[in-house]
């Protein structure tokens, strides 16, 4: 299984300066508690991370309409200096904390039947909180890829890679390195492939260490040369990537502090944490299911009944690659025989619900050096103090690679025997465990899709530079 390759976004509690200091949390958001809940709302988002929060900052902005954000964790706002200062999210972060739902996978076959970790925000910002704050986009090609896959449905026009990429300059406000870091870094970019005016703040970090400076030229001298463009639609190559951080104050940019945190008041959002939405509540009277509201339950699941809230318009499902999927399947929408199975009503038989979920896998290989590194910076509390630039140095050095660069003349004969190994692998049960024949046409066009790509410049493999290691 070849699983198309993307940079997943995986902090001393010393003071930081604060963007917006002299507000109170509390009193500049709507939180509410089930108590003070309306009885309807225009919107209803299932789910205040990364895209929840981006939805309901813009739908917000007519006043005459009204929305209700659901989050299953907490607001983040007695962590803060674990989730604001960059440097924190290697070293003090809220992986594996009740910060995170600390999902474990089912037992993979291919790795000798261990259950991995899958890390996942469980917070106002879900995953954009906790992350490692690298911002590296998909080439144009994948994006095209993905709308060719989309074939003539409404909206397939949208993922193609001239809609996207204006949508992704359109959400940031870029700042170039200073002079100084962009020497120290070998960093190369291109300001026209950057937004200026978004809400979400990307740059490099504030102070660089040597070792960033000599990732190009030593990938460059194997032969993965630098890319003077990595998002710009070619993000093959070597380069030092863009963070989601405010050089500001040097803090993490995320959905929270970028879409919410700035607004002005705004009665017409209401934001609900410690509440977790169990199902999607639907109206079959016309024979059409419609949802019209949420169920919901506290963190420790009091007894049931569990409490609703009616939308007037639409219930929006933001809960991410997991989530999404599990709140469908509770609320009956989904395979109809794994929702009999696990006693659940069958409100519609879709079965591609919860199929074909991709992730990249990582290893290591660990080295020791005389030069300094972020962790020894760490160690010694060269980044404590109130905006200080150090506080930024994130890991940032990263390459993508492909199959031909890796595996030169077998390359061709790497790539046939992945072509033959296509229906096989539709039909195996650890690769699709669904019986249905159109998910498993599905899985072939997603196959397929991957294999032509496989010889072109698109990286297959991720390799990123840590200087977060042990310092002992």
């Amino acid at each position: 299984m070849l699983p198309l390759l993307a940079a997943v976004a995986l902090l001393s509690s010393t003071a930081i300066a604060n963007p917006e200091a002299g507000y109170s949390w509390h009193e500049r958001r709507d939180y509410v508690a089930p108590s003070q809940l309306q009885a309807s709302y225009d919107f209803i988002i299932a789910g205040g991370g990364l895209a929840g929060l981006v939805i309901a900052s813009r739908l917000t902005e007519d006043p005459n309409t009204s929305v209700l954000v659901i989050e299953a964790g907490e607001t983040g706002d007695d962590v803060r200096s674990r989730i604001d200062i960059p440097l924190e999210a290697y070293f003090n972060g809220l992986l594996h904390t009740q910060y995170d739902w600390q999902y474990l996978t089912a037992p993979q076959p291919n790795l000798n039947n261990r259950n991995v970790s899958w890390p996942r925000g469980k917070v106002l910002g879900g995953s954009s909180a906790v992350n490692g704050m690298y911002m590296v986009r998909p080439s144009a090609s994948e994006f095209e890829t993905f709308k060719k896959l989309l074939g003539s449905l409404d909206g397939a026009a949208a993922w193609g890679w001239d809609s996207m990429f204006a949508a992704m300059k359109k959400s940031e406000i870029f700042t170039p390195p200073s002079s100084d870091i962009q020497s120290q870094g070998n960093i190369l970019y291109n300001p026209e492939s950057h937004g200026s005016s978004g809400p979400l703040h990307t740059t490099y970090p504030g102070y660089m260490l040597p070792l960033v400076g000599s990732w190009n030229p030593t990938l460059n001298a194997v032969g993965i040369p630098p890319s003077s463009d990595a998002n710009g639609g070619s993000g093959w190559g070597a380069f030092v990537a863009t963070s989601s951080i405010n050089p500001t104050n040097w803090t993490r940019s995320y959905a929270k502090s970028a879409y919410i945190d700035t607004l002005p008041a705004r009665p017409n959002l209401h934001i609900m944490a410690n509440q977790t939405v169990t199902r999607v509540i639907f109206d079959n009277s016309s024979g059409t299911l419609k949802a019209n509201g949420v169920e919901y339950a506290n963190s420790g699941y009091q007894e049931k009944p569990w409490p609703t809230v009616t939308a007037n318009k639409e219930v929006i499902v933001a809960g991410g690659a997991v989530g999404s999927p599990n709140i469908l399947m509770q609320s009956g929408i989904g395979p109809a025989d794994k929702l009999k199975a696990a006693g659940v009503e069958v409100a519609y038989d879709l079965p591609g619900v919860g199929q074909h979920v991709q992730d990249h896998l990582s290893t290591q290989v660990t080295f020791k050096t005389n030069a300094q590194t972020t962790a020894q910076l760490y160690r010694s509390d060269a980044a404590a103090g109130t905006n200080n630039p150090i506080q930024s140095l994130v890991n940032s050095a990263i390459a993508y690679t492909n199959i031909t660069d890796l595996l030169g003349d077998n390359a061709a004969t790497f790539h046939q025997q992945i072509i033959a190994n296509m229906s096989t692998y539709a039909t195996d049960p650890a690769m699709n465990p669904s019986t249905n024949s159109f998910v498993g046409i599905g899985y072939q066009s997603i196959y397929q899709a991957n294999a032509d790509m496989l010889l072109s410049q698109i990286g297959q493999v991720e390799l990123l530079l840590s200087l977060t290691g042990s310092d002992a």
